[in-house]
């Protein structure tokens, strides 16, 4: 609550729990000075209530805060941010007809979205060139205002500034610029103290993006760039990322024929080739039989219900600006953006005693979202996806058990495939539906979960979903970001909205408790996470060609034929009769990331033997076929991640 204007001390609390009080407003730089001459000397902004704010923000309320200075995490921040308006002042100079719009910092660097002008990644030296120039120059980064109407007149021609100063800046007078030598950009900040502080920067790509990221705006040219403190920082910087595109899914989806995104077929529609789809089958089966061993009853529900369901639901409210509409004979449907109404409909169409409970059903059910163009991007962020999705109608004494059994399934997963993850447990969302009670108590019982089985988590305020809070298993991508996986939702509202009720043992009509829970999230995004963990190189039960045959010559093909048939029957396995050398077919079978390779000559087939030749380039001589056979099923039965036959019969 704000203070009255007889009540205006301001207290402050230090990272370490301290306190400072004063007896006026006061700002981030007074703050510092106060806890000491070298701290203020060296502020270059603060995190107020975990806002990064300018040295000059004045603090007007009590408050958490914390200074940064060169060193400080939240300094690189200052940097990019810095290096985006350098970006945008040496954009000028080579073409005084760009349009500014927008330019903040990023987690790998920074952005500014510009138009009037036709670039390419080819004119990247120019713009570098004349960057360094204005990094060399070492400018002042100075904080200045404009009267409303002086800045409505400097962007005259300039329609995204203008909106800017129409949005968020709407009411401010004056208005915040900030100016480095004859240029300057509106901006509240906060950045560096002067050019001369970005120790390394380099431009990295260009895209498009809507303004406001909504497509019926204009396209924009987003150029991407980073910034760092020193070379060596940017060099370790560029080399992690060459790394990490090698292993981007993208690449290594076309490389081994796993899927395709085909403008002609629509964007964010992935069409899987007969490779991906064999990984996909494999994984369906895994969580399947998961699913029934643990008395989950398997449901379909349509692609598209009519509206009359998302209003009921309230995904019409809270989703139909992500939603595919479509008029049928006068009526509106939707395609699904969730599974869950559909499941509630199943559950509502019988009569239920308590000791029926929990009813546990699960779908591999494909939905569709509405994503924004911009944001489609590979298999992570799609328009057609499918979720294998659970639902559990549950008493409310049997929420904690359900929880933990879907958290034991869910941690057996993520270990069956040797996965990284992070655990969040998301509250309630600015939007929402159902009574504070029911919120209270539903994050109660999913926080006294992970209390009581000891597992480490992180509070993300806000992030849960519009009907209930959830519990997000996320994964990073081979570029460092994060995405949502596996996720366990308590729902007390739907079953309220669909007036579902089951009889208890008293004969009276409750209501019971839904939770949504998925093990893998959606198949295209944990694909995704697969390919790039596994850099292509799926474990045998997951490859998609698990053996390859390679015979030395022609003369050796039937006896290839004859190992396929006796002993690897059961087995994804192909015979390279190509007329190559054998030393070509070998080359091949690693860049197709083959598990095993076998290689059959005349020796071999003499003997009754085989050569296994593994990815890891390890190879075993005079082996019998029914020991590899026999290794192999176990391989694949176990599950495990990678290859180990040779390592294991080499001795």
């Amino acid at each position: 609550m704000a203070k009255s204007e007889q009540e205006r001390s301001v207290s402050v609390e230090l990272p370490d729990g301290s306190q400072l009080h004063f007896d006026e407003p006061v700002t981030v730089e007074d703050v510092a000075y106060e806890i000491g001459p070298g701290l203020g000397e060296d502020c270059r902004a603060g995190r107020v209530d975990g806002e990064l704010v300018p040295p000059e923000y004045e603090i007007t309320d009590d408050a958490e805060i914390e200074i940064v200075t060169p060193g400080s995490d939240d300094y690189l921040n200052l940097i990019r941010h810095s290096a985006a308006h350098v970006f945008a002042q040496a954009l000028q100079r080579i073409y005084p007809e760009a349009e500014l719009a927008i330019g903040p910092w990023t987690d790998e660097g920074f952005y500014y979205d510009i138009a009037g002008v036709d670039i390419d990644e080819d004119d990247f030296e120019e713009i570098e060139a004349e960057m360094a120039a204005i990094v060399e120059a070492d400018y002042d980064i100075e904080r200045v205002y404009r009267d409303r109407e002086e800045a409505l007149e400097i962007y005259a021609d300039n329609e995204y500034k203008r909106d800017i100063l129409e949005t968020e800046a709407a009411g401010e007078d004056p208005v915040s610029f900030y100016v480095q030598d004859d240029w300057q950009d509106l901006c509240k900040g906060p950045h560096v103290e002067s050019t001369g502080e970005i120790g390394a920067f380099e431009l990295l790509k260009i895209s498009s993006a809507y303004w406001r990221g909504e497509e019926e705006n204009e396209m924009l040219t987003r150029v991407y760039g980073t910034a760092f403190e020193s070379e060596d920082d940017l060099e370790a910087f560029l080399e992690r990322r060459r790394k990490a595109e090698e292993r981007d899914h993208r690449k290594i989806g076309q490389e081994l024929d796993l899927f395709s995104i085909d403008e002609t077929t629509g964007p964010g529609l992935p069409l899987y080739h007969p490779n991906g789809k064999t990984v996909l089958n494999e994984l369906s089966e895994y969580v399947g039989n998961l699913n029934r061993e643990a008395d989950y009853r398997e449901v379909e529900t349509p692609h598209v219900f009519r509206t009359e369901l998302w209003k009921k639901s309230g995904h019409y409210d809270n989703y139909r600006d992500d939603m595919f509409l479509l008029d049928v004979n006068d009526e509106e449907y939707g395609l699904k953006p969730m599974n869950c109404p559909g499941h509630a409909t199943i559950f509502d169409q019988q009569q239920w005693s308590y000791r029926d409970l929990p009813v546990r059903y699960f779908e591999d059910g494909k939905v569709y979202r509405k994503e924004q163009r911009g944001e489609l991007s590979g298999l992570s962020r799609v328009w057609a996806f499918t979720i294998d999705d659970g639902h559990l109608f549950v008493r409310p004494d049997q929420i904690e058990d359900e929880v933990e059994a879907i958290m034991d399934i869910i941690l057996d997963t993520l270990e069956t495939f040797d996965l990284d993850y992070n655990i969040q447990f998301a509250t309630r969302p600015e939007k929402s539906v159902g009574s504070d009670e029911i919120w209270e108590r539903a994050e109660a019982q999913l926080e006294s979960v992970l209390e009581d089985q000891d597992i480490d988590y992180e509070i993300e305020d806000g992030d849960g979903a519009f009907y209930g809070p959830k519990i997000d298993f996320a994964f990073e991508d081979a570029l460092g970001r994060s995405w949502d996986g596996p996720t366990v939702q308590l729902d007390f509202n739907m079953p309220e909205r669909f007036d579902l009720s089951y009889v208890g043992e008293d004969n009276e009509e409750h209501r019971p408790v839904m939770i949504h829970r998925a093990l893998y999230g959606s198949y295209e995004r944990f694909f995704m996470v697969l390919i790039e963990h596994y850099n292509g190189k799926f474990p045998p039960w997951l490859a998609p060609e698990q053996v390859r045959i390679l015979p030395i010559s022609d003369d050796q093909i039937p006896y290839a034929k004859q190992i396929q048939n006796r002993y690897l029957d059961d087995y994804r396995v192909t015979i390279e009769d190509r007329s190559w050398t054998v030393k070509r077919k070998i080359r091949q079978g690693h860049e197709d990331r083959v598990p095993y390779m076998l290689i059959l000559g005349s020796n071999e087939e003499e003997a009754g033997t085989i050569s296994v030749r593994d990815r890891k380039e390890q190879e075993l001589n005079d082996v019998d076929p029914e020991a590899f056979a026999d290794h192999l099923g176990t391989e694949i039965d176990q599950r495990r991640t990678d290859v180990t036959f040779v390592q294991q019969h080499g001795n």
